[in-house]
């Protein structure tokens, strides 16, 4: 298949699918927004899987749709997943990997599990002060 006339493994078309599945998320489309992150996470497994960052990104805009779309626990499954591999790619104290445990914490919250998000906090706070 190809994006106005692109092949799959052309980024523009690449970025083009990114843009697209967070405009439809933002317009409440949160469906479709979903179907076309999963496809741009595909995409970047399969054709850019050395672009680890690019490969975290896309499953961090699929972990939101699912959030948005009540899917709770499979969001904090690809939210807590991405943060382990930030913290393998990056150590405990890169600002990417603490925005990563931000958004875990925050998952953990509106998944109802108080206990793992106060836990996650107190591990944080330290490496945040540093």
């Amino acid at each position: 298949k190809t994006y106005l006339g692109r092949p799959d493994v052309n980024a523009v078309r690449f970025n083009a699918m990114r843009i697209l599945g967070s405009a439809l998320g933002s317009n409440g489309r949160l469906e479709e927004a979903l179907l076309v992150c999963e496809a741009n996470l595909d995409l970047s497994r399969r054709y850019w899987s050395h672009a680890k960052e690019a490969i975290l990104i896309a499953q961090s805009n699929v972990s939101t749709c699912l959030e948005e779309l009540g899917r709770l626990d499979e969001a904090l499954v690809l939210t807590r997943e991405v943060y382990t591999r930030r913290v393998a790619m990056f150590g405990v104290s890169n600002e990417d990997t603490l925005l990563s445990a931000l958004n875990l914490i925050i998952s953990y919250t509106r998944a109802l599990r108080f206990a793992e998000a106060k836990k996650m906090i107190l591990e944080q706070l330290p490496i945040a002060n540093r």
